[in-house]
C-alpha cells in the first residue's frame, strides 16, 4: 500500500522544521518540505491582515508544479497564508497547521496547539509542549556519538537556546547561569556536554568554551547527533528557558531536565504557562533546585496526536 504524500511548510527555523516533521513522521507519510518566503511588506503583516492570494509569495513554484501531496502539513506565520491557497486550489487536500494560525480555525481541517496557548474549537487538538521530530529511538541510537568525550557517570548536558522577543540571552545573564552549573553540578563530580542550537550566539559558545572545557565537552557547531547523544548520555538535562521546543524535545529523554531561567524583555505569560504545566507533570524544575533524580512518563505528543488524526484522515 502506497504511502501518502505530504507537503511540509514552514520559514525554516529549526522549532517549525522539529513539529512538521515530527508530525509527519507520527503520521508515517512520505514527504517533502518547501521555505515559505514571502515578499515585503507581507513578510511583516500578521495572517488575519494578509490577502490570501499568490502576489505576497516570493517564490511560487511549490503553488505550481505538479506534486501529488494529498496532505498539507504547516507551521509558523508565514506558512498560513500558502496553506489556504494550496487548498482552495484543490478542496480535497487535508490540512493540518500547528500552532494558533491567527485566523478562522476552519481554514484548516486540523489546528495543534501547545496546551498552554488555550485555544479550542472543533478541529482543534492540543498538545503538551511542543510537538516535535525526537524519538526515544534516535536519542538511543545516537548515545555512542559522543561517549568517549565524557569519562563520568554523572553527566549533565546543557542545551543552549538564543535569544529571540522574550530573552536578550545576554552574557551578564548566561555567566549567571554558567555560575550556576559549576556549583550545583561540577562541583558535585559531574561532567559537562554543552549543545549549542543554530541561535545561540558565537560569543556565547566562546563563553562556554571557556568556562568549561576543562570540565568535559563544549561543541563550537550545530550538530544534531551530538544533540541527540548528549540526551541519552546525560544523566541530568539543563535547557535554556527561552525554548519550548528544546524542552518539549528533552521530555523525550525520561531524564530530569533543570530549566535555567533569565530575565525577560515583556510579559512571558505563555512561557509561564509551560513551564507550570511541565512542573505540574513532573518534568522540570528550576535551575538552582536540589540535584537529585526523579522519574515522570517519557513525552511523545507527536505519536498521541498522529493516532487521532489518521482516522480523520482515513475518513
Amino acid at each position: 500500500m502506497r504511502k501518502i504524500k505530504a507537503l511540509l511548510l514552514t520559514e525554516g527555523m529549526h522549532g517549525m522544521v522539529s513539529q512538521v516533521e515530527g508530525m509527519a513522521k507520527a503520521l508515517n507519510v512520505e514527504f517533502s518540505h518547501k521555505i515559505v518566503r514571502l515578499g515585503f511588506p507581507w513578510n511583516l503583516i500578521p495572517p488575519r491582515f494578509t490577502p490570501v492570494s499568490e502576489i505576497i509569495l516570493k517564490d511560487k513554484i511549490y503553488l505550481t508544479e505538479n506534486h501529488d501531496s494529498s496532505l498539507i502539513i504547516s507551521c509558523g506565520r508565514k506558512s498560513v497564508i500558502p496553506s489556504i491557497l494550496l487548498k482552495r486550489k484543490n478542496p480535497n487536500l487535508f490540512t493540518i497547521h500547528i500552532q494558533n494560525p491567527k485566523v478562522n480555525l476552519k481554514n484548516f481541517d486540523i489546528v495543534i496547539a501547545p496546551e498552554h496557548d488555550n485555544l479550542n474549537g472543533e478541529n482543534i487538538m492540543n498538545s503538551k509542549g511542543a510537538i516535535h521530530y525526537i524519538t526515544d529511538l534516535e536519542i538511543n541510537n545516537a548515545k555512542s556519538y559522543l561517549e568517549s568525550k565524557i569519562k563520568n557517570k554523572k553527566v549533565v548536558s546543557l542545551i543552549l537556546g538564543g535569544p529571540n522577543k522574550y530573552y536578550n540571552f545576554d552574557k551578564s545573564q548566561l555567566v549567571k547561569i554558567f555560575n550556576e552549573v559549576r556549583f550545583s553540578f561540577i562541583n558535585q563530580g559531574y561532567q559537562i556536554i554543552v549543545i549549542p542550537s543554530l541561535r545561540t550566539p558565537k560569543p556565547i559558545i566562546d563563553l562556554a568554551i571557556k568556562e568549561f572545557k576543562e570540565d568535559g565537552y563544549v561543541l563550537s557547531t550545530v550538530d544534531k547527533q551530538a544533540y541527540l547523544s548528549a540526551l541519552a548520555i546525560g544523566t541530568s538535562i539543563i535547557v535554556t528557558c527561552d525554548s519550548t521546543s528544546m524542552i518539549s524535545e528533552a521530555a523525550t529523554s525520561g531524564k530530569p531536565i533543570f530549566v535555567a531561567h533569565m530575565k525577560t524583555k515583556k510579559n512571558n505569560y505563555r512561557f509561564k504557562k509551560f513551564y507550570k504545566l511541565f512542573k505540574d507533570m513532573g518534568i522540570i524544575r528550576d535551575l538552582g533546585e536540589k540535584v537529585e533524580n526523579w522519574k515522570y512518563d517519557k513525552l511523545n505528543e507527536a505519536e498521541r496526536i498522529a493516532f487521532k488524526i489518521k482516522s480523520k484522515i482515513k475518513n
